[in-house]
């Protein structure tokens, strides 16, 4: 059984027991956190649409963190311009424990 779950302007295809990392969400590691915004599920069939209107997702947080530097370098020829700048996205790594379909 899976479900595909959408959060942080992204769509996941999650099942129970997968360990994912999703954009930050704000709660600190232990806690649980319910996905509402359920798009689809698989059990015997493909549920989609209102079939799955009261379909949510429970996790559980396992840590909070933050990804590899990204290097943003902008150059503009002839000029001499240049800068470079680095990022580095925040995330929170989430278990799924139950799909609630």
């Amino acid at each position: 059984m899976y479900a595909i779950i959408a959060t942080g302007g992204k769509q996941y295809k999650v099942a129970e027991g997968d360990v994912l990392r999703v954009e930050k969400l704000g709660k600190e590691a232990g806690e649980t956190v319910t996905f509402e915004n359920v798009l689809a599920v698989s059990g015997d069939s493909l549920k989609v649409g209102e079939d799955v209107s009261g379909a949510t997702v429970t996790a559980t947080v396992v840590e909070n963190g933050k990804a590899k530097k990204v290097i943003v370098y902008k150059y503009k020829r002839k000029t001499g311009y240049h800068k470079k700048n680095g990022h580095r996205q925040q995330f929170t790594k989430v278990k799924i424990e139950k799909i609630n379909a």
